[in-house]
């Protein structure tokens, strides 16, 4: 009885690893599978798995679908949308699994443990933003499924850091905290602060090319999270087919929602908006700074494009 309990476990929890490259070199390979029976050592030792099975059919599983990035791109948004499909299973808060070294250790029964109980006909999804920009991310998915098939929402590198900041402001006035102005962070000796957390976070081309190691671009599909925002059913038709999935949403599931000045949802006739922190107007900022950033971005935009082969209306 034991055994067939442990051959439940090991059942559930460890992806099919079908070859994501045309060729895979035995050394890889090996790596490969060291390091998820690493990572099921931990499983190997638990009598949890009851939990991961409802009565209804429905398990925890492990996601085939990551949202990776980017933070402040419209990853929410993307999820939100992409939860109408009743083929989809999406987890509802971040994860941090990969990035997160006290997540990681825990091993992947409790990475399952933090999915939504899915049917087998349903993709299961989850979303970090930090992972586009974790360095030590790329590898940790690679080791867990090598077909992994990967979601980038982009926008504007001089938007985004303006978001960024945007944000992380809110979080300080809602706790009574003060914070710098952006200037502050975006001008160091008279010059544009290119140690900017924001900033680095914004330079797309220097990311990609770490996920690009172990993931071809055809595993990885890049929403355009300007287009997403202005006008979200074709870059959703392209994130069905991307994944596979038969057309169920369309345009009459999306409405302009004038009062708050965003694309908000409609499923089975109930509307739901984003949550009011998102869509909040960015700080002012003086056009000879914001013209500095766009000069900084431009060269590493153009290596981005001529890395992924297509291009993106930015400045």
């Amino acid at each position: 009885m034991a055994a067939f309990l442990l051959g439940a476990v090991l059942l559930i929890v460890q992806p099919q690893i079908v070859p994501s490259r045309t060729a895979i070199n035995s050394k890889a390979e090996a790596s490969s599978q060291s390091a998820q029976r690493e990572l099921l050592k931990k499983t190997s030792q638990k009598n949890d798995f009851k939990e991961n099975i409802h009565s209804n059919g429905s398990c925890r599983q492990l996601p085939q679908t990551i949202i990776i990035g980017v933070r402040k791109g419209g990853t929410r948004a993307l999820l939100e949308m992409l939860s109408l499909h009743p083929d989809i299973a999406a987890a509802e808060s971040e994860v941090h699994f990969f990035d997160w070294e006290d997540h990681y250790r825990n091993g992947l029964q409790w990475y399952i443990n933090q999915m939504p109980f899915s049917y087998p006909h349903q993709i299961t999804v989850e979303k970090t933003p930090a992972y586009f920009t974790s360095p030590k991310v790329p590898e940790r998915v690679h080791n867990m499924n090598q077909s992994m098939r990967l979601l980038l929402i982009l926008r504007d590198p001089s938007e985004r850091v303006l978001s960024d900041y945007t944000q992380v402001f809110y979080n300080h006035m809602q706790k009574h905290k003060p914070y710098p102005s952006i200037e502050q962070f975006l001008i160091k000796d008279g010059e544009l602060n290119v140690d900017y957390k924001a900033i680095n976070r914004s330079l797309y081309y220097v990311h990609m090319q770490n996920w690009l190691k172990y993931f071809p671009l055809d595993r990885i599909h890049i929403v355009d999270g300007d287009k997403l925002i202005k006008d979200p059913f074709p870059e959703i038709e392209k994130v069905e087919r991307f994944l596979k999935l038969s057309p169920q949403i369309n345009a009459s599931n999306f409405y302009f929602n004038k009062t708050k000045g965003f694309y908000c949802l409609r499923d089975s006739g109930r509307e739901r908006c984003l949550h009011e922190s998102k869509g909040r107007a960015h700080p002012q900022v003086d056009t000879r700074l914001l013209a500095k950033l766009h000069e900084y971005f431009h060269e590493p935009n153009k290596k981005f494009f001529e890395l992924v082969g297509r291009t993106f209306d930015w400045h």
